[in-house]
């Protein structure tokens, strides 16, 4: 989105996405969305325009790091045109609001710093302690909405409804840079598994773009005939949505602090595979998800028909009142 302008209503040379004329309460009728081209980064910013009631009334723009000739060394740089627009890190206060997870700032904390070079400290998010304007979220603000989960039942309902119960769901992600894993991480969900299917009615497994090969075809050689076990392979409408409606209960590999959030977002049981293997910003980002009590590790001594339950994450929600309020303190609606 914008940075929220700080002039009142119908200031002239305000730009079209306010209606209003001067000196009349305006409200905002469009959304901007400047995206680096990285689904992740840029779903957070549509699911906070749904929670808004903007989600069919946005441009979208996208500034996206160049490729070919030196362009293709530049990843290895600790920054880069796509870090900048997601991740600005400093002088904040020129800015209206603000919006970024909680552990985007893990590196202002006394162990954050002492993970990190001390020289590299000037490219981290954040360089400063957040100031009013910040809101902090515990996830990834994301689409899977109270509305989207009920469409997603209804057109998911001829496949999933009659699924034995409990309905666990397996999302399998792919080792990042700071969570790495490899095969061994696969043996360890495969054998929690086997463990925890006597109190499973049903499992979906579905696996991420980011996954290796030698892990789904791993857990594809293990489950792909049991009785128990579908697993997608990928064709045809993803299931994703209607897994997040439909389920019981999910486990997850902790890479993922997308799907991870979606799940919380249901207030259903979240298990995590994989934690021991996160640092920096991803330990941080789980220890507050524990602390909730929205997740558990998965051992493989779950009773899986255990109906748990967990305040939900609303970051959406939350940013999106928040959002209302600067506006509001502005002259200015949503609508």
């Amino acid at each position: 989105m914008e940075p929220l302008g700080g002039g009142g209503g119908g200031a002239a040379g305000a730009p079209e996405i306010f209606a209003g004329g001067t000196g009349a309460r305006g409200s905002v009728r469009r959304a901007v969305v400047i995206g680096n081209g990285c689904a992740g980064a840029e779903n957070q910013c549509l699911g906070l325009l749904r929670a808004l009631g903007l989600a069919d009334r946005l441009t979208l723009y996208r500034a996206i790091r160049p490729t070919g000739g030196i362009n293709k060394w530049l990843h290895f740089l600790p920054i880069s045109l796509h870090k900048l627009i997601q991740h600005p890190r400093y002088r904040l206060d020129r800015f209206d609001l603000v919006v970024t997870p909680h552990h985007d700032y893990y590196a202002l904390t006394t162990r954050g710093q002492r993970e990190f070079p001390h020289l590299l400290w000037r490219w981290i998010t954040a360089r400063e302690p957040p100031g009013p304007n910040v809101v902090l979220t515990v996830g990834a603000l994301h689409q899977a909405d109270s509305s989207a989960l009920r469409t997603a039942a209804s057109d998911w309902h001829d496949e999933l409804a009659n699924s034995p119960k409990p309905l666990v769901v397996v999302n399998i992600g792919g080792p990042t840079r700071n969570c790495s894993y490899d095969v061994g991480l696969a043996k360890k969900l495969i054998s929690s598994l086997h463990n925890v299917l006597k109190t499973c009615g049903s499992v979906r497994i579905s696996f991420s773009r980011r996954t290796p090969h030698k892990v789904s075809d791993l857990i594809l050689k293990e489950f792909s005939t049991h009785p128990k076990v579908y697993i997608w392979n990928g064709e045809g409408p993803n299931p994703h949505l209607g897994h997040l409606a439909w389920a019981d209960a999910f486990v997850i590999t902790a890479d993922s602090i997308s799907m991870l959030s979606e799940a919380c977002s249901t207030g259903k049981p979240v298990y995590v595979v994989g934690t021991e293997h996160c640092r920096w910003k991803f330990s941080d980002f789980h220890n507050r998800l524990h602390e909730r009590g929205a997740v558990r590790p998965f051992t493989g001594l779950e009773d899986m028909s255990d109906n748990r339950s967990y305040p939900p994450l609303n970051d959406a929600i939350d940013v999106a009142a928040r959002v209302r309020e600067v506006l509001a303190e502005r002259g200015w609606t949503v609508g």
